[in-house]
């Protein structure tokens, strides 16, 4: 059971690589007339579920939790939440890859927390420690700290080109 759920765990970090470095592929495959970030959001949708379940399948469940759970689960759940009401569908689902103009935003947590949806879904995971083991934790945080590092390098003449 441990292999197959540090797989689960893992499973999004492979295809968020892809849709990063070959976004013009992703746009292609979608198909003209389609929304890449809308379809890359369902895709994702999918496997962060199958990251839950992953996630539950190795998890031993008690209440109360502890203390600390829930001033960083609410703080990292606000995080998210601020990033995607700031960037939207298109802004959070790579949109800015697929050719759509995103505007800069500088209201917090941007321009404070360098990366705050990923900063904000490790907060979260980190609330969780008493629950899970932490070795797949700890998995789970090196995938976002490596597309933390994937996607702090990015070349505009690499962004896709919508179809006609």
């Amino acid at each position: 059971m441990g292999i197959a759920a540090a797989i689960g765990l893992l499973s999004p970090f492979p295809f968020y690589y892809c849709l990063w470095n070959w976004p013009q592929s992703w746009v292609e495959l979608c198909g003209r007339g389609r929304d890449p970030s809308k379809i890359m959001a369902h895709v994702a949708h999918f496997l962060k579920l199958v990251q839950f379940i992953s996630l539950f399948s190795v998890s031993s469940f008690h209440w109360p939790p502890p203390l600390y759970f829930w001033p960083l689960f609410a703080f990292g759940q606000f995080l998210n939440f601020r990033v995607y009401q700031l960037l939207g569908e298109a802004g959070t689902y790579y949109g800015v890859r697929f050719g759509k103009h995103i505007p800069w935003v500088t209201e917090f947590p941007f321009g404070v927390i360098k990366d705050p949806q990923y900063v904000g879904s490790i907060i979260s995971l980190l609330a969780c420690l008493s629950w899970v083991p932490f070795q797949y934790t700890l998995l789970w945080v090196l995938g976002y700290v490596f597309m933390m590092q994937v996607e702090s390098k990015e070349d505009p003449s690499t962004r896709a080109k919508p179809l006609l």
